[in-house]
């Protein structure tokens, strides 16, 4: 695949702002670094194929792992070229593929803006905003792998450490190490960005688990079973629908609880670490 980047200097993706702390002791200035959220246009040979808002870091991956999580390709070297623009007020992605591809792909064309918080805004019919994703076979992490990415994941979020506000998504190795970490203030294009980094290194995505700063949604669980994920771990709990769509493709789920981590079981979507039940 040949990049080319048409964009000039690096954006900035966590720029300062000023206004006014109020406290119990009065109000004063203050700065703070807040995350930068910019529309990103997916073009497909040319022709508009959907905008995304997200912050304007490792848009390469974002790319790479918007085209296979919403079917544009089947594989990263399925892109022949990718170029990255600006645009007035955001950036160009446009990806050349083969007119059969970029054909099939019509299917998944939004005709509205994506917002960070949600990735399948503007997703034409009900079948392509809950498509079945494929099935993944893989290992449950042990509790002590799944215990230390969790405490590790707050100093791995370099941006978030700046202004506090984006979402990461990080691959961890079966013993809970964390391999590498994408952020983005949508937590559905960090995933993209991760997706879009191990598929252009030429990782299998089986011989790990994904954890996510975020909650666990369906179109998350939709894009790690793309690259055959199977295991997702999150700090928030899971939709409902998420953890159907999880079992029905035999994926393995986990949030932080209160007092521990409650593991979600792909088959049955029955939850397991409850105070009758620990993880083992």
């Amino acid at each position: 695949m040949e990049i080319r980047r048409l964009d000039g200097k690096a954006s900035e993706v966590s720029p300062r702002v000023t206004g006014k702390l109020v406290t119990a002791d009065g109000v004063r200035s203050a700065a703070w670094q807040v995350p930068e959220e910019r529309p990103v246009a997916v073009l497909v040979n040319g022709e508009s194929f959907a905008v995304m808002m997200a912050t304007p870091a490792d848009l390469e991956d974002f790319a790479v792992g918007f085209a296979l999580t919403e079917g544009i390709v089947p594989a990263a070297a399925k892109i022949e070229s990718l170029r990255i623009g600006e645009a007035s007020d955001g950036y160009l992605l446009n990806l050349r593929i083969a007119d059969r591809l970029a054909a099939a792909a019509q299917d998944r064309k939004r005709s509205i803006a994506g917002r960070s918080g949600c990735g399948i805004c503007g997703a034409q019919t009900i079948e392509a905003a809950v498509p079945r994703p494929p099935k993944v076979i893989g290992r449950t992490p042990q509790t002590a792998a799944l215990t230390r990415a969790y405490d590790a994941l707050r100093d791995a979020q370099i941006m978030n450490r700046t202004n506090h506000s984006t979402h990461a998504a990080a691959f961890c190795r079966t013993d809970g190490a964390i391999d590498r970490v994408r952020e983005d203030i949508g937590r559905h294009n960090a995933l993209d960005k991760l997706i879009g980094s191990l598929a252009r290194d030429g990782r299998d995505a089986r011989g790990g688990f994904v954890l996510m700063s975020s909650r666990i949604s369906v179109e998350l669980v939709q894009k790690a079973a793309v690259i055959g994920t199977p295991f997702l771990a999150a700090v928030s709990a899971p939709s409902k629908l998420a953890i159907d769509v999880a079992g029905g493709c035999g994926m393995g789920l986990a949030s932080l609880a209160a007092d521990g981590i409650m593991v979600f079981e792909p088959a049955t979507g029955k939850k397991r670490g409850s105070k009758e039940e620990r993880v083992a």
